[in-house]
């Protein structure tokens, strides 16, 4: 369990020096990012990507969770307002927060603020099929296997295969939408 409980909050400008330090490796940055990030991270990358959340249809949320006012997570979720669809991407807890517990509340929070908006019908994410922890935890959520994507990333000299999960508005038990006895 975490020291204490995470908080769910939007992910702001403030938070971006808190994470710069977390992917110390060109691999690092890839398993949380992608290919198509430019190692080190730095605060312009993550401004861009801050700067996608703005509008009446963003193109993404992003969320920190904090722990006793540190930042102890992050993830976001790109969305496909036409067809109600997200994908849950870019998630990370903090190396100083990492084995207490952390990531399966936070993404509970997560999951559940994405299914509150009623226009949303399907959350996935794609997975390296060597991160077996995040898959654990994936599984836990609820999330579903669908299938994976063989050699379909290239980092450095090495090939990496992706793992595809989603879940579905109705996977949700119908207590999960449901905060302090009201439904979300």
């Amino acid at each position: 369990m975490p020291i204490a409980p995470v908080q769910l909050e939007p992910f702001a400008r403030h938070h971006i020096g808190g994470m710069l330090d977390w992917f110390p490796t060109a691999e690092a940055l890839a398993q949380w990012g992608g290919t198509g990030l430019r190692f080190p991270l730095d605060a312009m990358q993550l401004e861009a990507m801050l700067a996608s959340t703005l509008g009446e249809a963003p193109e993404r949320w992003m969320f920190a969770g904090t722990v006793g006012g540190s930042l102890a997570g992050h993830a976001q979720i790109a969305l496909d307002w036409e067809n109600g669809v997200g994908r849950l991407a870019r998630v990370a807890v903090n190396p100083t927060f990492r084995g207490q517990g952390l990531a399966d509340p936070f993404l509970r929070q997560v999951v559940t603020r994405f299914f509150a908006d009623a226009r949303f019908e399907r959350l996935e994410l794609n997975v390296y099929t060597f991160n077996t922890a995040a898959i654990r935890t994936y599984l836990k959520l609820g999330f579903v296997e669908e299938g994976v994507r063989r050699s379909s990333a290239k980092v450095g000299d090495v090939r990496w295969d992706t793992a595809l999960y989603g879940m579905l508005r109705s996977d949700l038990p119908a207590t999960a939408l449901i905060q302090n006895g009201k439904p979300t």
